[in-house]
């Protein structure tokens, strides 16, 4: 309930809030609450309403009970309705084999990482497009930024494609960017890429890398054409990959997810991706006060989208499947081992 002070002032002890000089504002207030105040049903004494302050000072005012925007703050305070954003927090399902994979995970990581061989987090991050077009965040300028008001692919340059990488034991990111398809071909490009400017400087000795993804889009756990580009990665890096995927609807527990990507968008956060070059420079300035750094490549290739795997592929597939989990932990053994 709302508390406000009751009976006569003493002379000189200020000027009366809002409610003790108009009575009726806390229940025209709450009246307008209960109108546009939704709950959620699962979880009693949940609320929030869609008005702004402004549009409550505005409706109250209209009522005959005028309030600022600060005492509509107050009301709200006190009434517990805060300003909050919803959180993605709740998982939509789980796997039977879920705690299982994370057990194995965990166990592949330590197991690398005490060999001294290098474990890598990949991911796509979100897809921007390229333009005048506006962005989520604010951003210091000198004047006003103005963008086009409706985000039409048809009036970009085109979209941007940033493919990720995260050296889980150097805390170093590496971001490919790319403005055509995002394929398993642009994915294991990226890999390739990194292994030759960073992984094998930073890893000579290395015979095998370790890759954590999750299950779905260019690295999707049940796509052949993947398996198929991973291979002639293997091949031509001379290296033993494997794979460990996160379970279904586990995908935020991947290290890039959280160690990677958001330092990402907090430092391009606000700024209109003109050009691929801006965004480059921006991603290239993410740090943390831990010590993370990113570099930032572009990749010119185009790639197709709906290739298939070679035809006889399935049956001369080189690929070792572990007995455990099989379906989410594999290695591409290269032709020279």
């Amino acid at each position: 309930m709302i508390r406000h002070r009751i009976g006569s002032e003493k002379k000189g002890a200020g000027r009366k809030t809002a409610l003790e000089r108009q009575p009726q504002l806390l229940v025209n207030f709450l009246a307008l609450l209960a109108e546009f105040t939704a709950g959620d049903p699962m979880r009693e004494g949940v609320l929030w309403t869609n008005l702004s302050r402004c549009e409550i000072s505005r409706r109250l005012r209209e009522m005959g009970t005028p309030a600022s925007r600060l005492t509509v703050r107050k009301l709200l305070k006190q009434q517990g309705l805060g300003q909050r954003k919803a959180r993605k927090k709740k998982s939509m399902g789980a796997h039977p084999d879920r705690n299982a994979q994370f057990e194995n995970i965990a166990r592949l990581k330590a197991e690398y990482l005490t060999a001294g061989d290098p474990v890598i987090s990949i991911d796509t991050k979100k897809k921007e497009l390229i333009g005048d077009f506006a962005r989520e965040g604010h951003t210091h300028t000198q004047i006003p930024v103005e963008t086009l008001d409706h985000d039409f692919p048809s009036a970009s340059q085109g979209k941007l494609i940033p493919h990720g990488i995260y050296d889980v034991a150097r805390n170093e990111g590496t971001m490919h960017l790319n403005m055509s398809h995002d394929t398993s071909e642009l994915c294991c490009d990226s890999i390739a890429r990194w292994w030759q400017q960073h992984g094998q400087h930073h890893y000579p000795n290395a015979r095998r890398v370790l890759i954590l993804c999750d299950g779905g889009g260019s690295n999707a756990a049940n796509r052949h054409v993947f398996k198929e580009a991973l291979q002639a990665l293997a091949d031509g890096l001379g290296l033993a990959i494997r794979i460990a995927h996160y379970p279904p609807y586990c995908s935020k527990h991947n290290p890039i997810e959280h160690r990677l990507f958001p330092h990402i968008t907090r430092a391009c956060q606000g700024v209109v991706f003109h050009t691929v070059d801006i965004a480059k420079q921006l991603m290239a300035k993410a740090k943390t006060s831990t010590g993370l750094k990113v570099t930032v490549d572009i990749l010119t290739t185009v790639y197709e989208i709906g290739k298939k795997c070679a035809a006889d592929f399935i049956e001369n597939m080189r690929i070792v499947f572990d007995e455990h989990l099989p379906r989410w932990n594999y290695r591409a053994i290269p032709q020279t081992n």
